[in-house]
């Protein structure tokens, strides 16, 4: 039997955030003291130490600058050394869909528990969204240079430092994974973390790090991680992911990459514009292949004008070689063609990371691709046990993944009063043009038998698009002409994920387009777009002055 106490400290002398992370870097450091988690709104701490470790000690630990003006004690004895007590809601990860979850906790006044066996932030932060986009931006800032809009502007790009530029967003993730993570953990007393690892027993306790945890109700939210189908040779064929190929501290000459889809796309055209020559591989009949097909066919003749070859309709038949020296053949349009690159990148999706957790062993059922199958409530097979966020197979968006942490807190906590509602989902491919896009496409409404409106406007109408010299991409709005509503947006521009939103309310909330129309835009926005698009429903936008309404 472990025992520990929990201490309770009020401090004096915080002025910040800043000097509660100092208290608790400082008192983690000290013997025998296993967690420190203060608060500075509430000028607290909350410590859990062991016995011998008395508020003398931490006192003197924080001293002179901070000062412990009144204590307060309780002793914990866990079988489990983990949770100290039934906690009210475990939550197996660390990433999006858990914080949201703890934090929605700790609002109702639960107490919980976070078991990570990685690094603590999940996909996005560590090896998704926030390395990736702010590589993005790096290249764009090479491309740009290189190609100036504007007469009398000239620029000469050297080869970039692409150690350097990697060294900052190594910089920029870890200061994110502290500020949005380990910080704001900090300001939650009544959540806790473990790091280590949680399993399933066939009775549908859970264990973590082979000591058992008693939660009142479970949530799992483990994410998800790259996956490679299976093409000959690729198993032993060492590679590239989206993971690595984020971290690689050399640029390639050369770069392959199997997949066209978003992940594939924004990866190829970021390494393509910062000097790797970059061939592209899919094998549906289209790149983006869920997006709408004019938005398709435009995007890769505008990455094909940057110098990208891009293939669809291509059959991997094999992989071979290693680091420098890769080759791929394929099956195209009847003939045999091989592709040889210094890295090769394979980008054909994600999996459920369920296995090692013995779901199933207690009952929790799994579909096809592994993922966790849940009802409308984002409860499992198993009562009492939900998940949310990338394990269940939905679209791999952080902030689809936020939302369903929360929602299924509550339900668990609560019961489950609140459905799963993905029915309005804007999203966004961040190449350059940008895809972005919410609802129906128009070959989908029209399968619906939606008696169907389409408008397209080309951005060489739109004025901001025009006075940035940059009128690549079009916005393509699809309504139902019965009843004047949209069902569906499709967006190809440079910012189509800072518009996309207009639309995705107006078919959240049943805007009308003639509504949409009479708004009030601001000119030389590219929101503006959205107001001109729906006016192209009804008008000849080319006729139109650039103030008329």
């Amino acid at each position: 039997m472990a025992e520990r106490n929990e201490w309770t400290l009020d401090i004096g002398g915080m002025t910040c955030d800043h000097c509660a992370r100092t208290i608790d870097a400082t008192l983690r450091r000290l013997p025998g003291v296993f967690e420190s988690r203060t608060a500075y709104p509430e000028g607290r701490s909350h410590v859990i130490a062991e016995p011998l470790v008395g508020p003398e000690a931490l006192a003197a630990a924080i001293a002179p600058k901070y000062r412990v003006t009144g204590h307060s004690s309780r002793p914990l004895r866990s079988e489990s050394g983990v949770a100290y007590g039934e906690v009210d809601l475990a939550i197996v990860g660390g990433g999006s869909a858990a914080f949201a979850a703890a934090i929605r906790a700790a609002d109702l006044g639960a107490k919980a528990v976070i078991i990570e066996r990685g690094a603590l932030g999940g996909t996005c932060v560590n090896v998704g969204c926030v390395p990736s986009k702010t590589l993005i931006r790096a290249a764009e800032a090479v491309h740009r240079a290189g190609h100036p809009a504007f007469a009398g502007i000239r620029a000469q790009v050297e080869r970039p430092d692409f150690g350097a530029v990697v060294k900052q967003k190594d910089a920029l993730v870890a200061e994110l994974q502290k500020a949005k993570y380990w910080d704001v953990l900090a300001t939650y007393p009544s959540v806790k973390l473990v790091q280590g690892n949680a399993r399933f027993l066939s009775d549908g306790m859970l264990e973590v790090n082979s000591e058992p945890l008693r939660a009142r109700k479970i949530l799992l939210a483990m994410g998800a991680h790259p996956w490679a189908p299976p093409i000959p040779g690729l198993a032993e064929t060492p590679h590239l992911t989206s993971t690595e190929a984020l971290a690689l501290t050399e640029l390639p000459r050369s770069l392959v990459v199997v997949g066209g889809s978003a992940v594939g796309l924004e990866l190829a055209q970021l390494f393509a514009r910062i000097g790797a020559k970059v061939t592209v591989l899919e094998a549906l009949p289209r790149i983006v292949p869920s997006e709408d097909a004019e938005v398709s066919d435009a995007l890769a003749g505008y990455l094909r004008e940057e110098g990208m070859e891009i293939h669809s309709s291509v059959a991997v038949q094999r992989v071979s070689g290693n680091a420098g020296a890769y080759r791929v053949k394929v099956e195209e349009g009847g003939r045999a063609v091989t592709f040889e690159a210094e890295q090769l990148l394979v980008a054909t999706g994600r999996r459920p990371n369920t296995s090692g957790v013995g779901l199933e062993e207690a009952g929790i059922r799994l579909g096809r691709k592994g993922e966790v199958v849940v009802d409308g409530h984002l409860e499992t097979s198993r009562p009492g046990i939900y998940a949310a966020g990338d394990v269940i197979g939905d679209p791999a968006f952080v902030y689809v993944a936020a939302y369903a942490g929360s929602l299924a807190a509550e339900n668990a906590l609560q019961g489950n009063a609140r459905r799963y509602d993905l029915g309005v989902l804007p999203r966004v491919t961040f190449t350059d043009p940008a895809v972005a896009s919410v609802g129906l496409t128009e070959a989908q409404a029209r399968e619906q038998r939606i008696a169907v409106a389409v408008s397209k406007l080309p951005l060489a109408y739109v004025p901001r698009s025009i006075a940035a010299r940059d009128t690549r991409g079009f916005i393509k709005l699809v309504a139902d002409e019965k009843t004047n509503l949209l069902v569906g947006a499709h967006i190809l521009a440079a910012e189509a994920g800072d518009i996309i939103q207009q639309p995705a309310m107006a078919i959240r909330f049943g805007i009308r387009i003639d509504e949409l129309a009479a708004m009030l835009h601001p000119y030389l926005t590219l929101s503006e777009g959205i107001k001109l698009a729906s006016q192209t429903f009804k008008k000849d936008v080319a006729k139109l002055s650039c103030c008329a309404v």
